[in-house]
């Protein structure tokens, strides 16, 4: 969805970016890198289809991801 603005389960293209809100703690669906609150907070954008509630997460910096590796990987 985040690449074609198309949902890929009804093929509407009703798709929604929903950012985060980096001044809220506990906003949206982040990934913590860190025990330290705020500190390590990876946010993960979510593209919702407005026609069928079909959802994607996106964590949408390289940079974001290259950390998620590096605490989390194999």
């Amino acid at each position: 969805m985040k690449q074609t603005g198309r949902c890929p389960k009804c093929s509407s293209f009703a798709v929604v970016r929903v950012p985060d809100n980096p001044r809220r703690h506990a906003s949206g669906n982040n990934i913590y890198t860190t025990t330290i609150t705020l500190i390590g907070k990876i946010p993960v954008i979510r593209y919702v289809c407005t026609e069928c509630g079909y959802v994607e997460n996106w964590v949408e910096k390289r940079a974001e991801r290259e950390e998620i590796q590096r605490v989390f990987g194999i």
